[in-house]
This record gives C-alpha cells, structure tokens and sequence, in this order.
C-alpha cells in the first residue's frame, strides 16, 4: 500500500469520515482557508489512480467513497513509521516518547493499562 501525502490524508479522513461524497462535500468539511475547488478535485482522482477511494458516477460528476479502511491505513503507516524510525520496535517508540515527554512512573502504567486492555479486547 502506498504512502498518502498530508493533503491526501486531509481528503481521506474527511472520506472517513462522511463515509462518501461529492467534491463540494469534502471541500466544506476543510478548515479555512479552504483550498480551490480543482485542487480538491486533484487529489481526489490521484487517490482513485492510488486505489485508495472509488466513485459512483452521477451523469458528469462522481460520488467518491473510500476504498481503504482508515484502521488498515493506520495500521500500516504505523508499521511503516515503527520500522523506518524505531527499528520496527514498540519498545523502542514508548521509550523515545517517554523521554521527550517527560512521562514519569504513572503515566507509563497508564499506557500499559490501555495497551493491555485493547490487546483483550482484540482477543474477544
């Protein structure tokens, strides 16, 4: 799966988001200043060349949906993120956050306490 560029993970997430779309609908969901109509346009038919959104045509336009989960993105661009910067080690990123933080003995459980009540409810 390719990598999206932050313009295309605005798109994507608003995608997400409204679940589906025309341009108009994802361009009224940006913040200010909100970029041209035809630059949004761009992205999007760059993330269907990308396989990463489809579209219904509707006589000269296109509702556009995701084809990609945003959890299967996620995924992945952590693991791309995890490898390319920690070594592919969890371990490693706790660690390198925990010290650029500040993050004392409490904070620490606090996240093992997440983590390990996510991992249970994966398990279910």
């Amino acid at each position: 799966m390719k990598e999206l560029t932050k313009a295309e993970q605005q798109v994507m997430q608003i995608l997400w988001d409204i679940e589906k779309g025309f341009v108009h609908d994802i361009i009224e969901k940006m913040p200010n200043p909100k970029p041209a109509y035809n630059t949004v346009s761009t992205i999007v038919r760059i993330l269907v060349k990308k396989e990463f959104v489809g579209y219904t045509a509707h006589g000269k336009t296109h509702e556009y949906h995701p084809l990609v989960a945003k959890e299967e993105y996620s995924k992945q661009f952590l693991n791309n993120f995890l490898g390319g910067y920690f070594g592919g080690s969890f371990k490693n990123l706790v660690s390198f956050f925990a010290k650029e933080e500040n993050m004392d003995a409490q904070d620490l459980d606090e996240l093992m306490n997440y983590v390990k009540k996510n991992m249970k409810e994966d398990e279910k």
